[in-house]
């Protein structure tokens, strides 16, 4: 029944927003009465916090076993981190939508642990790239912060606007981002001084 809960609470977020969702519109659309809903959770707000959580513990989740397969080299363990938040989108269209845009409906005391999910997953993913410069992957002299960022921004946001039911499968997209991260759209390394040169 939890589970069932937040679904409806994932469904209704994502059609209506979060602050025009009411714990009414939840049970009404269950058949449930509200003491069934405040058996699970104490309020609207910490089934928002539960749903946020069960995304990004999930992400985790497949994320630290894509890093700790021995079989993957850099190449592959970089694809499945950008095929896996892509493929999300597919499967957890709504969950995405909501995890982006209706944070900010959530109390400071609550979205301490989520932020600490948060930073994990883009730890991770950091200490993955410093690795791969100190291994010769990645060149030299480039911040690993920063293009953790990167990375997380070109992806995350895909939910925006990818369309999983469109003509460019995830899978594709998941390619041109991982040739645009590693091979760039210049065939000219320069580009960069040449640009600063111009300004």
């Amino acid at each position: 029944m939890k589970q069932k809960l937040m679904d409806a609470g994932i469904l209704l977020f994502d059609q209506n927003g979060f602050k025009s969702t009411s714990i009414q519109d939840i049970v009404q659309m269950m058949g449930v009465t509200k003491g069934t809903f405040y058996y699970y959770f104490n309020s609207k707000e910490e089934l928002l916090k539960e749903i946020h959580l069960q995304y990004i513990e999930g992400l985790i989740k497949r994320q630290e076993e894509i890093l700790s397969n021995p079989d993957y080299d850099f190449v592959r363990k970089l694809y499945e981190i950008i095929y896996m938040l892509i493929h999300k989108i597919r499967n957890d269209l709504s969950s995405a939508r909501i995890f982006t845009r209706e944070m900010r409906h959530i109390s400071e005391k609550n979205v301490i642990e989520i932020k600490k999910k948060r930073r994990q997953f883009r730890l991770n993913l950091q200490t993955f790239i410093e690795k791969a410069i100190e291994h010769g992957d990645i060149k030299q002299g480039l911040r690993p912060d920063i293009l953790t960022m990167g990375i997380l921004g070109i992806t995350n946001w895909s939910y925006y606007w990818f369309n999983p039911n469109g003509e460019v499968s995830e899978d594709k997209v998941a390619g041109i981002f991982l040739d645009l991260m590693l091979n760039g759209i210049s065939r000219n390394d320069s580009v960069y001084k040449r640009a600063k040169a111009d300004a």
